[in-house]
């Protein structure tokens, strides 16, 4: 009997999801943002530093606290130290960077295996935190909020 069009075109689907899921992912990117941030993240499953703008990690985020915002993700799935990742940042200022890291990572890391979405899911670590700044508004004292002073007399 012969092929029909359809079960070809299925077949070369099965074996092209067979072939995907046998490899294993080299790199895994993410994107992260908060406020105007921007952090490009590609995580590789390999034993070394993490790179931000072609600086160390604890060179750019210096301090305790900041240490333990960016490894929570790793933390949170038991993976600290089994990953290595470049990173790309810019826009906003640090605190608004730092959370733009923390998102790509959590996102990469989500690429990487399901049961990681979910636990990263209930951290609220896959969120985005989507507040902005106010922009301003036309006719006002050049902020968003203020007002003109009116005249007294």
């Amino acid at each position: 009997m012969p092929r029909t069009k359809k079960s070809e075109t299925a077949e070369k689907e099965e074996t092209r999801k067979a072939k995907t899921a046998s490899k294993m992912v080299d790199i895994l990117m993410g994107t992260g943002r908060r406020k105007t941030a921007i952090a490009s993240v590609w995580l590789k499953k390999d034993k070394g530093t993490i790179t931000v703008n072609d600086v160390k990690i604890e060179e750019y985020f210096p301090g305790e606290e900041a240490k333990k915002r960016y490894e929570e993700p790793f933390r949170v799935v038991n993976r600290v130290g089994q990953f290595a990742a470049t990173i790309k940042v810019s826009g906003s200022g640090q605190r608004a960077q730092l959370s733009a890291v923390v998102h790509g990572l959590s996102r990469a890391l989500a690429g990487y295996e399901e049961s990681f979405a979910q636990i990263l899911a209930k951290r609220k670590l896959l969120t985005r935190d989507s507040r902005m700044k106010e922009s301003r508004k036309y006719g006002h004292a050049g902020k968003a909020r203020k007002r003109k002073q009116s005249p007294k007399r």
